[in-house]
């Protein structure tokens, strides 16, 4: 095995080399040539795949020594993977960031060092700006702007963003997708499947087809920012009764498939403490509101804003009073949940918040777990097994708690790999979702408090009873709903109330026990039967 990829890793650098120098000596941008992203890619695969074979061949497996050694290859292995990226940029970046933010799914080591990618994207050079904005609108960028600051107020893997002033005053952001990209991104993807099924037949083990799978289907509708600005109008429509949300206004008659022109909206990065702290931000009310937002997104509507990671949210003072406001941005990934898979997702969430095991597994097995039911149920909410057994409404997070889930993913890598493969598409981007939204909380120190289970509760009353209204038959049938819906939500609003209120040494236990004992009652009126 390690000469077949000796020998790959021979002709992957003959290929890379001599293409290179012959390049190097035309002045050409190597990062846009094919064979030298493939070899590049190609290279940096064989390596890591000789780089585990090799290193761990002469430890026993499973010793202390063993673990220690596959920590510094995990490290070394996610520095090249990095360094990848960085290097071939675009399609690479995008699938680097979305590794890098699997905190509870992948090795540390790797979700770590992959992290950076959010910061360390390339830019555009104003000259690539002007071609794009010529290409799409015929015009000069003057023609269409009073003033457009040169320099970026952030890039990312696909796009940039510019400050930029309107005729009429208005300040501005234009995005602006890097003019390489699209042309890239396909034959990108097309090398990323080839490599990992060249892992796969390296290491039978692990298969990660499923990113391919992610990439192929979601790449083409985050490089079209007209789908973008109607995701935005869409979500603001849906969520327009939250006085805290402010999403961008649209200028459609500046806007194209490669340029989105929006209002420009100023924040603190969500995470960022201290940036809350010097405006006078309650960071748990931003956290408590961050929460209901996804809540409702994901239980009720169905309609998941996927890449909530800090720089597209955003917190600031409502210029109209002192209210705190969250500003949604980036708005090109987004997951449809199907009716039948996001009742199951509800239930499953409700069995988990009361300890209901068999509505646990019954669940899991319906969201296509099977006999991993476990190991999704840990997955899912980042969570122990002991934890999920005792209720995770009931058991607080812990340092070690989250020390040991972490570790976890390494040691259950294969088995991880093997539950992604079987698990609905649609779970793949929650999964993200929820491990983005699980490292603000923790940033914020406010995961797993009360009020996100009261939320979360909250959204699952209103979306089974919907669902619940649409198949009575009867008047009456649809009175009972309704009724037990409003006794459940009147609950609910009563203990929160109850919460803010009074100072309790134990919060989260207190709200969680009255939880399991209002779900129960529920279930009792028939709320949560399927």
């Amino acid at each position: 095995m390690a000469g077949r990829l000796l020998k790959v890793s021979s002709v992957a650098t003959a290929v890379f080399a001599s293409s290179g120098f012959y390049l190097y000596g035309k002045h050409v941008d190597l990062s846009n040539i094919s064979i030298i992203r493939f070899g590049r890619a190609a290279l940096t695969t064989a390596v890591i795949s000789y780089d585990y074979i090799t290193s761990l061949q002469s430890v026993q497996y499973g010793s202390e020594e063993y673990w220690a050694l596959k920590s510094k290859v995990h490290r070394r292995s996610a520095e090249r993977l990095r360094d990848l990226c960085c290097s071939n940029r675009g399609t690479f970046i995008k699938v680097g960031q979305h590794l890098g933010a699997l905190d509870y799914l992948l090795p540390e080591e790797y979700t770590s060092t992959l992290k950076v990618l959010h910061s360390r994207a390339p830019q555009s050079s104003m000259a690539e700006v002007q071609q794009v904005i010529r290409e799409d609108f015929g015009k000069e960028i003057e023609q269409l702007f009073v003033s457009f600051e040169e320099t970026p107020q952030g890039a990312a893997s696909l796009a940039q963003v510019h400050k930029a002033v309107l005729s009429d005053g208005r300040t501005v952001a234009v995005k602006v997708q890097h003019p390489k990209v699209q042309s890239q991104s396909s034959r990108d993807i097309m090398v990323m499947e080839f490599l990992l099924q060249a892992v796969h037949w390296v290491f039978p083990d692990f298969s990660f087809m499923w990113l391919v799978e992610e990439a192929k289907k979601n790449m083409p509708l985050e490089l079209d920012f007209l789908n973008e600005g109607r995701n935005a109008e869409k979500v603001a429509e849906m969520l327009k009764d939250f006085d805290f949300l402010k999403v961008p206004k649209i200028h459609w008659d500046l806007s194209t498939k490669r340029i989105l022109t929006m209002d420009f909206v100023e924040g603190g990065q969500v995470n960022d403490r201290d940036y809350m702290k010097r405006h006078g931000i309650n960071v748990n009310e931003i956290s408590r509101n961050l929460g209901k937002m996804y809540s409702e997104m994901i239980f009720v509507h169905g309609f998941v804003h996927c890449d909530p990671h800090p720089g597209n949210v955003l917190v600031r003072k409502s210029p109209r009073g002192n209210k705190a406001e969250i500003v949604l941005l980036d708005h090109g990934l987004y997951q449809v949940l199907n009716q039948d898979f996001r009742l199951d997702y509800c239930r499953l969430w409700q069995a988990l918040m009361k300890a209901d095991m068999k509505g646990v597994e019954r669940y899991s097995r319906r969201l296509g777990a099977g006999d991993m039911f476990p190991l999704f149920a840990c997955v899912l909410t980042a969570r122990s097994w002991a934890s999920v057994n005792a209720g995770i409404s009931q058991t607080p997070v812990t340092n070690s708690e989250d020390v040991e889930i972490r570790t976890n993913a390494a040691l259950y890598l294969p088995q991880i790999s093997d539950l992604l493969n079987k698990v609905p598409r649609q779970m793949l981007l929650l999964l993200k979702t929820n491990d983005l939204l699980r490292g603000i909380e923790t940033t914020l120190q406010t995961r797993a408090n009360a009020s996100s289970f009261l939320n979360m509760s909250r959204c699952c009353v209103r979306a089974v009873a919907r669902h619940k209204r649409k198949k009575a038959r009867s008047w009456s049938q649809k009175l009972q709903v309704t009724l037990s819906e409003g006794f459940m939500l009147w609950q609910i609003n009563i203990y929160e109330f109850f919460l803010r209120v009074k100072a309790s040494t134990r919060p989260s236990l207190g709200a969680s026990c009255w939880l399991r004992y209002s779900m129960m009652d529920a279930q009792g009126c028939g709320m949560f039967s399927p």
